[in-house]
């Protein structure tokens, strides 16, 4: 289990301004890193580096310099004694969430909304990460569109910017687009029919600045081959052997990449 640390969350709108994190992401700025404490959980890691890891379908695990753990479209099982800190969710499909997520993760962070609106979150830990969400639509076999019904998740985390687009059903509007602001990395459905198009998400990549794209969401390996046929013309292609990679702002590919990993289940390092 990761190790627990304290965590603060700003819900109340004048509270957020005085408290929480600044989205570097929006602003498009480099900001300085700035010293990190090392947990005994990926305790392996530079105060520059994040290190994703594709788990199963859309969920990735992303482990932080600080020990912190989260679970990308969580549906309830990322490897063996292994429990987030942090867990994010969308429910277009049960493949993407979990109605009974385990009581121990201190943070699950549900993409769609309720009675109260959508979803809107915007998590600081440890004064290091910063957690928010961007809504957009979802298609509906019963009403047409759900408004709000799948959430962008972006992660700022020594000095990246990553954003997981769910279960993407149409290209952000212009405000949406601003609100999500620059991401350098970014996971994104590729299966080409059920999420948007193969030309829809290289265009939104493109207009991301998005230096790392990592495939999620193929069914077989010709979806994911022909999605790699089809944008080669524009990233480089990188297999890596595994099903992680280390990422920092510093070392990131000159040229757009798209990163292949191969999905595996967790397995907790000591």
């Amino acid at each position: 289990m990761f190790k627990r640390l304290f965590l603060t969350l700003s819900l109340i709108p004048g509270l957020a301004a005085a408290q929480d994190l600044q989205s570097h992401c929006i602003a498009l700025v480099e900001n300085e890193f700035s010293d990190i404490r090392f947990a005994s959980f990926g305790a392996d890691l530079s105060r520059e580096q994040v290190r994703i890891s594709y788990v199963d379908h859309s969920m990735f695990l992303i482990e932080t310099p600080e020990g912190i753990g989260i679970a990308t479209d969580f549906n309830g099982f990322v490897g063996v004694d292994v429990v987030p800190d942090v867990v994010t969710m969308n429910n277009a499909h049960s493949t993407h969430w979990t109605p009974t997520p385990d009581p121990r993760i201190p943070h699950v962070l549900r993409g769609w909304g309720d009675e109260n609106g959508p979803a809107a979150h915007r998590l600081t830990l440890e004064d290091e990460i910063l957690i928010r969400n961007v809504t957009t639509d979802i298609r509906s076999g019963f009403s047409g569109v759900v408004p709000d019904g799948n959430s962008i998740f972006i992660f700022e985390v020594a000095g990246l910017c990553i954003g997981h687009l769910g279960h993407l059903h149409h290209e952000p509007s212009e405000a949406q687009y601003a609100a999500i602001g620059r991401l350098d990395v970014v996971m994104a459905a590729v299966d080409g029919g059920m999420t948007v198009d193969i030309g829809t998400m290289s265009r939104i990549v493109s207009r991301l600045r998005s230096s790392v794209v990592l495939p999620m969401h193929w069914f077989g390996r010709s979806t994911l081959e022909r999605f790699l046929a089809e944008m080669s013309d524009e990233f480089e292609i990188e297999l890596v052997e595994g099903n992680s990679t280390t990422l920092s702002l510093r070392d990131l590919p000159r040229s757009p990449t798209i990163r292949v990993l191969t999905p595996a289940y967790f397995e907790a390092r000591n």
